[in-house]
């Protein structure tokens, strides 16, 4: 019997991950890579420092596939950005290790299907190859497989900026006036947004460091004027787990943020869904309700940082069993559906809880998460870890958890707030003090009046 071809979908850390994990298995990896090079949507947000350190970052099968490749291990505590995960990791896993004749780039898929079944047809379906539809510079090309994983991630289907999960009126029209995601205010983009005024909507931890981004760029460039567009009514939910928040680094954010937010320095617009994007006089006007009535800002620039969606319109012909609301797969879903819960963690799962109704198909990484905004790359390594298993019929491995999740220090379920430990917005103040809270200390550190965390 001739080893199992596992296609991948996607070069990013998850996807690299996989194949590593596929190939000790005795497998045959294909990885296809849309970009020009690996890990090419960490590209786009390289001046980001990320949460996790790097013990958190690092896949292990991929670390034995580099140790042999003489590469130094990054200092395990110390928190890279994205650009420094992609020189320290991603490159060297792509470009010295043995992925690196599995990998095609600039290899964008643009349909999967069953050889000689469509998707409604049944009979022998679990038995036809699949065939991978994708493009390069050299015109179509197909491949065959016996398994896929997608990887493919959501970096590059951001949600829109209205409230109802469709683009604001007009908004399609103002792209030059809009970026999406988290943009690098301080460097590449610093000409665009120096001296202006900067809408940013969102609550997430993109919308916050590029607020606080922001902040900095104003100290240092006299005009820049941050201002937070928030759809709910209250910002303190998204000043995080303070010291609570066993990934230090996010909790420090939210905390600096709180701060931030307390002193002044960023103008708070709350319940603020919009709803019309219109110019006017060569700046834009943000509106919530009619274009012509009801609340609105003019700002210079609107960065929209919503979170991301996936894109399933190459996987039309497949059998996909997803939850209907947020896009995950349906055993997967209620551990991380943010209607429930936006805890920082996920109970650690594998293949089991990736399952679809095509047999061999898995998604993995962001993708698997749908819209649910809590995925942690580690949850990535332990799944294709998980999967690869599965697909080399080791059942008992594929069931078993080998990670531990680090926790946060505030979960919102069922629309009511509750921290680990007393106090207010991100637990008790870290001194003895006349602080109500973390946020309430680090903004009276910070020289604001009254209570922080309000």
């Amino acid at each position: 019997m001739s080893e199992k071809t596992v296609a991948i979908v996607g070069a990013g850390p998850v996807g690299l991950a996989a194949a590593a994990h596929v190939l000790e298995r005795g497998m045959s990896p294909i990885v296809l890579e849309a970009g020009p090079e690996a890990g090419y949507a960490i590209r786009q947000w390289q001046h980001v420092q990320l949460f996790s350190p790097w013990e958190y970052n690092v896949d292990k099968a991929a670390a034995r596939m580099l140790a042999p490749t003489g590469w130094n291990s990054p200092d395990p505590q110390a928190y890279p950005t994205g650009g420094e995960l992609l020189e320290g990791y991603i490159k060297p896993l792509a470009t010295r290790t043995s992925l690196c004749e599995m990998i095609r780039t600039s290899s964008r898929v643009s349909a999967i299907s069953r050889v000689g079944f469509d998707k409604a047809k049944t009979k022998g379906r679990e038995q036809a190859p699949f065939e991978i539809r994708y493009k390069n510079g050299k015109g179509p090309e197909v491949l065959r497989a016996d398994a896929v994983i997608d990887t493919s991630g959501t970096w590059f289907f951001p949600n829109p900026a209205g409230p109802n999960g469709l683009p604001a009126i007009g908004e399609s029209e103002r792209g030059d006036r809009i970026a999406y995601g988290m943009p690098d205010v301080r460097g590449a983009g610093r000409s665009k947004y120096a001296g202006k005024t900067v809408a940013v909507l969102g609550a997430g931890h993109s919308a916050v460091g590029t607020l606080i981004d922001l902040v900095h760029l104003a100290n240092e460039v006299p005009g820049t004027r941050p201002v937070w567009l928030l759809r709910g009514a209250d910002p303190a939910k998204a000043f995080g787990g303070g010291r609570n928040d066993k990934l230090a680094a996010r909790g420090e954010l939210g905390s600096a943020f709180a701060a931030l937010v307390a002193s002044g320095k960023i103008k708070v617009e709350t319940e603020f869904g919009v709803t019309h994007l219109s110019d006017s006089e060569g700046r834009l006007n943000i509106a919530v309700g009619s274009c012509c009535g009801g609340r609105s800002v003019v700002v210079d620039e609107l960065i929209v940082s919503t979170g991301f969606r996936p894109d399933f319109s190459f996987l039309s012909e497949l059998r996909l069993r997803l939850d209907p609301a947020i896009d995950a797969p349906v055993a997967l879903a209620p551990l991380i559906d943010p209607n429930e819960h936006s805890c920082g963690t996920v109970r650690p799962h594998g293949a089991r809880e990736l399952v679809h109704d095509e047999a061999d198909f898995y998604m993995a990484g962001m993708k698997s998460y749908g819209r649910a905004p809590t995925f942690l790359m580690m949850t990535g390594y332990e799944q294709v870890r998980s999967i690869a298993a599965d697909l080399a019929g080791d059942k008992e491995a594929a069931a078993r958890v080998e990670l531990v999740l680090p926790e946060t220090g505030v979960c919102t379920r069922g629309g009511l707030e509750a921290a680990s430990e007393a106090g207010c917005c991100g637990g008790p103040p870290k001194e003895a003090s006349s602080a109500c809270c973390a946020a309430d200390e680090s903004a009276k550190k910070a020289g604001a009046a009254g209570c922080g965390c309000s």
